[in-house]
């Protein structure tokens, strides 16, 4: 058994947050370290968006929140794209970094303060076990992949996840958009 998920998704959260001081502290360790940031938080969504958030929704009665925090996945997912494909020495590259840290930061906040305390609250311990152990694999499985590069499959777990409809006849690109909208 590897923990609690709520404890593991925390854990997550804080080396994202020391990634971003380090990107913001030492402009020289960009290059090196912005694909790691990418790696991590690509992972971590997807392993949330596969077996926490469904969880959530159907055991902790979460769907709205869930929603929410689906679509702010697909907006931090659009936002690594973009700092992943700016120039680390550049002024826009500030910017872009700044506005990733702004969205992640707010929602690490928000799921912090419904989502994980709930999950907390309504799952039993060997439940949240059960639960870290699947999002730990779900993680590994993920590890290496690049945002803006989800299959079809993987896009239409956000769709459930942030309640699209009719998600299962759309193209990739449409599935995408729609998740953003709602």
């Amino acid at each position: 058994m590897t923990g609690d998920v709520v404890d593991l998704i925390m854990q997550d959260h804080r080396e994202v947050e020391r990634l971003f001081d380090e990107l913001q502290k030492h402009p020289e360790k960009r290059r090196l370290l912005v694909p790691v940031l990418s790696s991590l938080l690509t992972a971590h969504s997807r392993a949330e968006e596969a077996h926490v958030y469904p969880a959530a929704t159907n055991e902790a009665s979460e769907a709205e929140d869930v929603a929410h925090g689906q679509k702010e996945h697909a907006e931090a997912e659009q936002l690594l794209v973009k700092l992943n494909n700016t120039d680390p020495a550049s002024k826009q590259f500030e910017k872009v970094l700044s506005d990733l840290v702004e969205a992640v930061t707010h929602h690490v906040k928000e799921e912090e303060s419904t989502i994980l305390p709930k999950m907390r609250r309504e799952l039993d311990e060997p439940r949240r076990r059960e639960l870290g152990d699947a999002f730990v694999a779900g993680r590994t499985l993920h590890l290496g992949d690049r945002p803006g590069e989800a299959t079809k499959e993987e896009l239409l777990t956000q769709a459930r996840n942030a309640g699209v409809a009719g998600a299962s006849k759309m193209a990739k690109e449409e599935i995408f958009k729609q998740v953003l909208k709602s």
